[in-house]
C-alpha cells in the first residue's frame, strides 16, 4: 500500500479544527482520513508547529520550504515524493493516490480551495492558539 504524508502549516491544533472558525476544506479532509483510518488506511499528518523535525528529516519538504517557503504548505507527499503542494488532495485524488474506492473516502463537501487562512485554520485572527 501507498504512504502519505501531509505537512502542514503551523496550526493552533494537530488539525486546525479549533476555536470559533472552523475551515470548511480543513474539516473535510479530517472527515476523509478518518473515513479511511476506519478501513485501516493510515495518513500521517504533520502540523509545522507541533512537528517541526519531520519538516527537517524530510528532504523534499525541507527543500520546498526553504526554496519557496511556508506558503507552499500544505506538501502531499506520496511514497518520498511532494505530488501536491498549497491544497489538500480532493476526494478523488486521495482515492487515485491511495488507491482505493471513491467509497473509501466517504461523503463530503468537495473543495480544493488553497488554504489562505493567516491564522492557521483555527480562526484566531492574532495567529494564536484559541
Amino acid at each position: 500500500m501507498k504512504k502519505m504524508y501531509i505537512y502542514e502549516p503551523a496550526m493552533c491544533c494537530d488539525t486546525g479544527l479549533c476555536g470559533v472558525g472552523v475551515d470548511p476544506e480543513l474539516l473535510r479532509v479530517s472527515t476523509v482520513l478518518n473515513n479511511l483510518k476506519k478501513k485501516g488506511i493510515i495518513v500521517e499528518r504533520y502540523n509545522l508547529s507541533s512537528a517541526p523535525m519531520k519538516f527537517i528529516t524530510n528532504e523534499a519538504v525541507n527543500k520546498l520550504i526553504n526554496e519557496k517557503g511556508v506558503e507552499e504548505l500544505p506538501a502531499i507527499v506520496l511514497d518520498d515524493e511532494i505530488v501536491i503542494k498549497g491544497r489538500y488532495p480532493s476526494n478523488e485524488e486521495f482515492a487515485k493516490y491511495l488507491d482505493v474506492s471513491i467509497d473509501f473516502i466517504g461523503e463530503g463537501k468537495q473543495t480544493t480551495k488553497r488554504n489562505t487562512n493567516k491564522s492557521g485554520g483555527c480562526g484566531c485572527s492574532d495567529g494564536r492558539c484559541c
